[in-house]
């Protein structure tokens, strides 16, 4: 397939690992309505895209992303009329679902500060690591707006529980890496100086492993969030039949027998 070069930020891809960096380290990699569109976009992209298995999102500088930016953003919402309003919003929504619907591992290397709108992209993130020094903010009611963002409130209380869910949306409080980790809201606290390693590495493990059964249990774990027992069980049988017909099923048989990965 022909180079994906992006305008708003920079993308690099190496060994079947797709390295979306936010880049606008002096404002903490704040998002602008061209980066949040171009997200949006760029990411059904790479979910066809035959040489990426893993996609790797961070920040360049010292903030993984502050949000949408004051100056770009907000200042220019107060001006605007409700269907502008409500485009602008169900386009960020919709980055987010993008996240979500990529048929493909996500990880968030959370470098630094994520807040408002980058808290929530690395929450719908499949994998969080996160630095010692970094924190997580769920801010919206900090600036006047619902702490329910971008799926923040469908999202969250799934990961850390309804009761801390609606402390984090509703204070809006900063938390640091060490109580995002004992809350389970990340997966792992990594050094700074080993970060993209550490990074890289759970990308090249997915990366290695059946590509179509990790879409399935990305696509199952999706649409069992709103099934009920009996029907979540039936989706995952009829989701593992057909994994059954794929070639990596017979291969992954093979290489067991053969006592090799």
């Amino acid at each position: 397939m022909s180079e994906l070069r992006p305008a708003s930020f920079r993308y690099a891809e190496q060994d079947g690992i797709g390295t979306i960096t936010l880049d606008r380290p002096d404002r903490l990699n704040a998002l602008t309505f061209d980066v949040y569109a171009e997200l949006r976009d760029f990411l059904p992209r790479l979910g066809v895209r035959d040489e990426v298995k893993v996609i790797i999102v961070t920040g360049a500088g010292r903030g993984f992303c502050s949000g949408g930016d004051v100056e770009d953003i907000i200042g220019r919402l107060v001006e605007q009329d409700m269907a502008q309003l409500l485009a602008f919003t169900r386009m960020t929504g919709a980055l987010i679902a993008s996240i979500r619907a990529v048929p493909k591992p996500v990880i968030a290397a959370v470098n630094g500060v994520a807040a408002g709108a980058g808290a929530v992209i690395a929450l719908a993130s499949d994998f969080r690591l996160i630095v010692p020094d970094a924190s997580i903010a769920f801010l919206f009611t900090k600036v006047g707006l619902s702490g329910a963002d971008m799926g923040a409130a469908y999202l969250l209380p799934r990961i850390v529980g309804l009761a801390r869910a609606t402390e984090l949306l509703m204070l809006g409080d900063k938390i640091s890496a060490d109580e995002a980790l004992r809350i389970g809201l990340v997966n792992k606290v990594v050094p700074m100086d080993s970060l993209m390693d550490d990074a890289r590495a759970l990308a090249a493990r997915l990366a290695a492993g059946p590509g179509f059964g990790l879409a399935m249990t990305k696509t199952l774990l999706n649409q069992e969030l709103d099934l009920d027992f009996a029907s979540a069980i039936e989706a995952e049988a009829q989701g593992q039949a057909i994994c059954m017909q794929m070639p990596s099923f017979r291969a992954a048989y093979d290489a067991f027998k053969a006592r090799r990965s």
